[in-house]
């Protein structure tokens, strides 16, 4: 009669071979690679002797190739352990209920897990076990990671366009703070736009925000240095969903694609991008990149442009990214110069023209014409180039280009008054002379420089 012992080692030896047994000798017509057969062995359940777990991970298979090639089959038994004779720490039996209980749950906390287990065992109810020795007891069973909830459910395959400019996809990545005004740090986000075809990064840019006004000029950029995209692949974001974003689509020519909400696997390639400027760029940064954001969105070109695009990438065949977009960018759609992308991507914003001739835009007083006052015009402008000279439309057209209102100049402007046109009783038309500044000043009740009304009750000087 065999050793207990001895013949549950055999039969655990004779499973694990029973795996591994087509691995060590293929079929000759089988073209798949190993790793191809491994994760399709991985991916069913088995019947383990003396073990509650019903599947086998890919590393362990290779652990039990190496151990047959290393040794035959009697290194396949399971060794027997070091602390035989002592008080284990966890039974062996509690052990394997929370690996399944845990493989079963894998959305559960580790402390839901232990609560569970000890609901169910009264073994596990009699033990301390502790939080940080259970999390090393499943991490190392490889039941701590989430699987997909939607596995079954939905059809992903990969993808890839053959050509540059067929689909380019976009998002935002939180960045490193960044010092604004020489005083305050402030947060930045990483803007960034990625080809599909190539993993050529059209254009990218650190800014204070993640709305419209930041990512527009950086599509604005990607436009102008690698020409017109046929697709915009984003995700339901605020900033991706604007009007004015759509309608510069439409105006390129450009299918604007959104994807599914909470599922960013679509953009996998963009994801990974953001990861490779985490690793090997930010840990990089010195305090003079932080210093402003000029000089963080320098120290990102140098890096783009000199290591990024100049790397054999896994995913072209260990192809640059550079040589790619040379070798598949022969149908990029390049701006004509009947399109004026200055004008295309302009903001625009309503005001009503005050009586001192001024509008207000981002905390700063223009100054218009002085027939616009009283009338609602559309101020189009750069957002990025705060205080710069807008366009000023009323009634559908182009009024004149406005500027900041310069005070001290114009204490020295010589103003353009009207006339008035009087009706005496014979009906003759008089034109009467302008009415001086110091007289409309009164009537109005506004104040007119040093001398003026109501300084020690004297008239204006004139």
């Amino acid at each position: 009669m065999k050793d207990p012992k001895t013949e549950h080692a055999e039969k655990v030896a004779l499973f694990r071979y029973g795996l591994i047994a087509d691995l060590l000798q293929p079929a000759p017509d089988d073209g798949r690679k190993l790793y191809e057969r491994l994760k399709e062995k991985a991916a069913k359940t088995y019947c383990i002797p003396a073990s509650r777990r019903t599947a086998v991970a890919v590393e362990t298979l290779r652990d039990w190739i190496a151990l047959y090639k290393s040794g035959g089959f009697d290194a396949l038994k399971p060794k027997p352990r070091k602390d035989i004779g002592s008080a284990r720490a966890i039974p062996l039996e509690v052990l394997d209920l929370l690996v399944a209980t845990k493989d079963a749950h894998r959305d559960w906390s580790v402390s839901m897990v232990i609560d569970a287990a000890k609901k169910d065992s009264d073994a596990a109810r009699a033990l301390e076990l502790p939080l940080s020795t259970v999390h090393r007891v499943l991490a190392r069973a490889g039941v701590m990671e989430r699987l997909p909830q939607d596995a079954t459910t939905k059809d992903r395959r990969r993808f890839s366009y053959e050509h540059a400019g067929e689909l380019w996809m976009s998002d935002v990545m939180h960045g490193p703070a960044v010092v604004v005004g020489h005083r305050r740090k402030q947060k930045t986000y990483l803007i960034g736009l990625l080809d599909d075809a190539t993993r050529v990064v059209p254009y990218c840019a650190f800014a204070l925000s993640e709305n419209t006004a930041a990512f527009l000029p950086v599509l604005k950029s990607a436009v102008m240095r690698r020409g017109v995209p046929k697709r915009l692949y984003v995700d339901n974001g605020a900033v991706f969903r604007s009007h004015h974003l759509a309608l510069v689509c439409a105006k390129l020519g450009v299918t604007l694609i959104h994807a599914r909400p909470y599922q960013p696997q679509g953009k996998g390639k963009q994801e990974r991008f953001f990861r490779t400027v985490r690793m090997r760029l930010l840990p990089t940064l010195t305090t003079a990149d932080l210093s402003s954001l000029e000089a963080l969105n320098r120290r990102l070109w140098a890096w783009i442009e000199g290591e990024y695009h100049q790397s054999p990438h896994r995913g072209l065949d260990e192809t640059t990214p550079l040589d790619a977009w040379a070798m598949r960018s022969a149908d990029v759609r390049v701006p004509g110069p009947e399109v004026d992308l200055r004008e295309m991507f302009l903001f625009e914003q309503k005001r009503r023209v005050q009586r001192d001739r001024t509008v207000s835009l981002d905390g700063l007083l223009y100054e218009v014409d002085a027939t616009l006052v009283g009338e609602v015009v559309v101020l189009r402008y750069d957002p990025t180039k705060r205080g710069a000279p807008i366009d000023v439309w009323h009634g559908g057209k182009m009024v004149h280009t406005a500027r900041v209102v310069d005070a001290y100049a114009n204490c020295f402007v010589k103003r353009n008054h009207g006339t008035k046109l009087v009706e005496p009783a014979t009906g003759a038309n008089v034109v009467a002379p302008a009415l001086r500044m110091s007289d409309l000043a009164r009537r109005e009740g506004d104040h007119v420089g040093p001398g003026g009304p109501g300084e020690d009750g004297g008239a204006p000087c004139t």
